[in-house]
């Protein structure tokens, strides 16, 4: 049966070929018609090994729940609400009559994130599309070539490179804080509508550039260059239609989909592009700079250390396809997570004056500009800030892993299977799918509390009782955010940093309010990750209004 993903993505690609202009909608609905018969005869062949679970019925032989939950604005309230209905492990149907099993146990999670990249691999059709924006870098990669790339990368994350990288944040955020005080000299009444999210975008991709690649990319100056405008792209467009949604539910089931030239996957292909040129550009600035004596030769930067591995001995050694899919990984993954984190803080902080003026009030306590170490215990409040926006508004909301040999998941308390047995273990099957809703875990008031829901960084001052149950995540503080495992992001420090700093230096030189007043109404859109918008505003706009502090 394995052949049949090979002939869809086969017949895909002689469509798009053949035809690059038609309407992708009249190639979906021809292509659709042939898979579903193929998987009709995959899905009656599918083995039935493995604990079958309960859980909700399905809408929607094509979508299942995906669907729904693609476009529900909060689809952890969702899992949730079926976890106290099923119990803390359930399956979902999704996309034409194949099922997932979603885990909300600390105890099943520890066992599929330890056994990441080798026995829980991301869905294929995750991973056509990474291979296909990003090449084969370390979100592609699974098993001993993850642990090779990750290696490679791990000294540029270090304590002492994000200490050294420290005056980059600050240099960022001071280029904003100007540009806002000049709009703000021009304004009549001494405040300004900005929208935030797009300089928070462009904060993000000026600090990997000048602390990822020693490249300034000049967004902040006002700068166009090609990769600033294909990345801005990504959030200006309207929300995905019903046939992008229908689209991306199906893709999760038949990766060849992901070849259809919808106006998602051309976008994709062009910031690929974008990205390809930038990152060989650079390479090659870089290696002249170093053949020149321009380079200190400490390997300081990422890129200085791509470039090592890439003129490495056999063991960590990455290929030059590799070596550009790091620099396009990073380039990607700090623009867009770092500036969606920016962006939630700036409105939570509009919507929440006393927390405001509470964290202003630390940050103007504190003499001069905080150090790196300072940051990590010297201003608590800004600290519980940064970790409550990581917990109420995880950039990446939802993981999907699929199994690639059997396995037998504990769980932490009993379930009751499909046929009414009550079993404390879950038996997995290959090619069974697993979900994880980090949106749910870290919201959950079964793990959090009543106030689960509501942003309230107090739960963080030291203490404060995070509460025993959610004290068995084990997560990073308790959270999954940058998920677990051998695939925890390694980016972490670098973004819980320029999260600090920037804010520090904006909360102290500004002060924030919702635009309509407080009752202005928050939508989630999507790029390539859910972003946050004002309810009316095209793309993912967020207008607040912005004052100088005057003390």
């Amino acid at each position: 049966m394995a052949v049949l993903p090979t002939v869809a993505t086969h017949v895909l690609q002689k469509i798009v070929v053949v035809f690059p202009s038609v309407d992708p909608f009249d190639i979906f609905v021809v292509v659709a018609v042939i898979l579903v018969a193929l998987i009709a005869v995959r899905v009656a062949h599918h083995p039935s090994k493995g604990t079958r679970l309960r859980g909700p019925s399905s809408p929607s032989f094509l979508y299942g729940i995906a669907k729904d939950i693609i476009e529900a604005p909060d689809p952890g309230t969702i899992y949730e609400a079926w976890v106290k209905e099923y119990g803390i492990a359930y399956e979902v149907p999704v996309a034409l009559g194949q099922r997932t099993i979603m885990l909300f146990d600390p105890k099943a999670l520890q066992h599929c994130y330890a056994r990441e990249t080798w026995t829980y691999i991301a869905l294929p059709s995750v991973r056509a599309s990474l291979k296909r924006v990003t090449g084969k870098g370390i979100l592609w990669a699974i098993g001993k070539d993850h642990q090779r790339q990750r290696k490679s990368l791990a000294p540029a994350f270090s304590h002492t490179a994000i200490r050294n990288l420290t005056p980059i944040y600050y240099n960022s955020a001071y280029k904003a804080k100007v540009a806002w005080e000049c709009i703000l000299d021009s304004a009549h009444d001494g405040s300004a509508i900005i929208e935030v999210q797009n300089w928070m975008n462009h904060i993000s991709l000026d600090t990997i550039g000048l602390a990822g690649f020693s490249h300034n990319f000049g967004s902040l100056d006002g700068q166009l260059a090609s990769v600033t405008t294909i990345l801005d792209t990504l959030g200006s467009a309207p929300n995905r239609s019903v046939l992008n949604a229908s689209w991306f539910a199906m893709s999760q089931v038949i990766p060849a989909l992901v070849y259809l030239p919808t106006r998602r996957m051309l976008l994709f292909g062009e910031i690929e592009k974008t990205l390809s040129e930038i990152s060989q550009e650079l390479l090659e600035k870089t290696r002249k700079e170093k053949e020149a004596g321009m380079v200190d030769g400490r390997d300081k930067s990422i890129i200085e250390l791509l470039i090592k591995a890439e003129d490495a001995e056999i063991g960590l050694r990455m290929s030059h396809e590799e070596v550009v899919a790091q620099m396009k990984v990073l380039l990607l993954a700090g623009y867009e997570t770092t500036s969606i984190s920016l962006t939630w803080a700036l409105l939570e902080l509009a919507r929440n004056p006393d927390i405001q003026t509470k964290l202003r009030e630390e940050l103007l306590a504190f003499p001069g500009e905080a150090s790196y170490d300072q940051f990590a215990n010297k201003l608590p409040y800004l600290d519980a800030v940064v970790h409550e926006i990581l917990r109420v508004h995880s950039p990446v909301i939802e993981l999907n892993r699929v199994a690639t040999e059997d396995d037998i998941i504990p769980l932490s308390e009993p379930v009751l299977t499909k046929s009414g047995e009550l079993v404390d273990s879950i038996s997995v099957a290959k090619g069974t799918r697993i979900g994880i809703s980090v949106a749910c875990m870290n919201r959950s008031s079964a793990f959090w509390g009543p106030d689960a829901k509501k942003f309230r960084p107090e739960r963080w001052i030291e203490g404060a009782d995070i509460p025993k149950k959610a004290q068995e995540i084990q997560g990073y503080r308790n959270l999954l955010t940058f998920s677990d495992g051998p695939r925890t992001c390694l980016g972490k420090a670098f973004a819980i940093t320029e999260l600090k700093v920037v804010l520090s230096v904006l909360v102290k030189s500004f002060a924030f309010e919702m635009r309509d007043g407080p009752d202005t109404k928050v939508e989630v859109t999507r790029g390539i990750l859910q972003r946050p918008k004002l309810a009316g505003e095209v793309g993912t706009k967020v207008p607040l209004r912005v004052r100088r502090y005057e003390g």
